[in-house]
């Protein structure tokens, strides 16, 4: 059998890998004049490799240990990663409804670089700020888990 030591390294790796993902993914988006189809698939697979290198250890190995390792630092780190995920949901929230009407407009297969986005739907000022507060809100919440969670790995794998 594989010791906790070896696997909460290669979660470490892991986890830490996601962040370059996460990182030219944003990048990418926001480095485009106009947001395309192909734009928008290009950028979702970076992000959601980023996101399946995160969420597959905390599904298989960090959130089963969760009760065998309860206190003060372990508390933190699952804190912060609740609120990373809670800020992706409001994220989602937003993003969906966005995807929605631009999609009805067709403006990701024939987008047009003169339409105001604001004027498709009288809420879409609201679905763009919810998107970004959760997007800055999960990339904050996930920096600091991230940390907890290198400290928590020193703390009981390398000073121990």
């Amino acid at each position: 059998m594989v010791s906790d030591a070896i696997v909460a390294t290669v979660v470490a790796l892991v986890v830490t890998a996601s962040l370059p993902f996460y990182l030219y993914g944003a990048w990418y988006i926001l480095d485009q004049e106009t947001v395309t189809w192909g734009v928008l698939t290009h950028h979702l697979k970076f992000i959601a490799v980023g996101l399946l290198l995160t969420a597959v250890p905390v599904v298989t190995w960090m959130a089963p240990r969760f009760f065998e390792q309860v206190g003060g630092l372990t508390a933190v780190h699952v804190f912060l990663g609740l609120q990373a995920y809670a800020m992706l949901t409001l994220a989602l929230t937003g993003i969906v409804r966005i995807f929605q009407v631009k999609y009805h407009h067709d403006l990701y297969h024939d987008p047009d670089e003169n339409a105001d986005i604001d004027d498709l739907h009288e809420n879409m000022g609201a679905w763009r700020r919810r998107l970004r507060v959760g997007v800055a809100g999960y990339v904050v919440f996930w920096l600091l888990a991230w940390v907890v969670g290198i400290a928590r790995y020193f703390v009981e794998y390398v000073l121990y």
